[in-house]
């Protein structure tokens, strides 16, 4: 009974706004410590202070993620959850390299703090879970924009490696410049006015990469992404339309039961 009503407890105190809210103050105060570090003027001048800050914050983290799992109905249950295990490893991984001298590790780590926003804020939880459901979808316009990309390089660099060898003097440098192009910075300007002052013809190999490119494949991948977006939300928030059916799913259901049962009666 003991044990039953401290996890109850530790479950209540997980939940609650007051906790959780606070959590999430002291994981964007992480984020302003770790951004004062890189500042050579203020890590020189108060690395203790930084130290002790950080060593503090990483017991309050320790202390939250004990919580939760004392609160959780069991450890199969508590790391059923990615977000969760997310957590523990990043909380497990700052006690390790506590005091290393892996500096750079150990900043890595404290950054990667920061994004435990993720987990402890429901919006931004449900835009990664729909961005996740996007990645099977990915891969066949992934390999579409493959296809595209290594087509328009062995082009471009078949047709432009003597008029511009830094742009399409390589078949990888060709994909890195198509990569500039397709985001359109400086395409015209930087890359295509050059190559048109000697090859006036030119003109028809970056109108189509872009038109093909940066308005149709890169929409596909934006028209997925919304689309993922829409489903993750609808499920966790259906609209009137959405429970409607779901009563008229349930309703035919016991109607096909109630059809059943006459049959098998007659």
């Amino acid at each position: 009974m003991i044990k039953n009503s401290f996890q109850a407890k530790c479950a209540a105190i997980a939940e609650n706004k007051i906790f959780t809210n606070t959590i999430i103050g002291l994981i964007i105060f992480n984020a302003i410590i770790v951004g004062f570090e890189t500042y050579p003027a203020i890590s020189n001048q108060f690395p203790s202070i930084i130290y002790w800050l950080d060593t503090l914050l990483l017991a309050v983290f320790t202390i939250e993620i004990i919580i939760r799992l004392i609160g959780s109905s069991s450890l199969t249950a508590f790391f059923k959850s990615p977000w969760n295990v997310f957590d523990f490893i990043i909380i497990s991984a700052s006690f390790v390299f506590l005091g290393s001298s892996y500096i750079m590790v150990l900043r890595i780590l404290r950054v990667l703090r920061v994004l435990r926003a993720i987990s402890i804020i429901p919006s931004l939880r449900k835009m990664v879970n729909a961005l996740l459901l996007t990645i099977p979808s990915m891969g066949t316009i992934m390999i579409l924009l493959g296809l595209f990309f290594y087509v328009y390089a062995v082009i471009g660099t078949t047709l432009f490696a003597s008029i511009s060898p830094e742009y399409f003097g390589s078949l990888h440098r060709t994909l890195l410049t198509l990569f500039q192009v397709i985001t359109l910075e400086s395409w015209a300007s930087g890359v295509m006015y050059p190559i048109l002052e000697q090859d006036p013809s030119s003109w028809w190999y970056f109108v189509t990469f872009i038109l093909i490119g940066a308005f149709v494949i890169i929409n596909l991948f934006v028209g997925v992404v919304v689309n993922n977006v829409e489903e993750a939300s609808r499920e966790e928030t259906p609209s009137p339309t959405d429970l409607k059916l779901e009563e008229m799913e349930k309703e035919l259901k016991e109607i096909k039961a109630l059809l059943k049962e006459k049959s098998t009666k007659d």
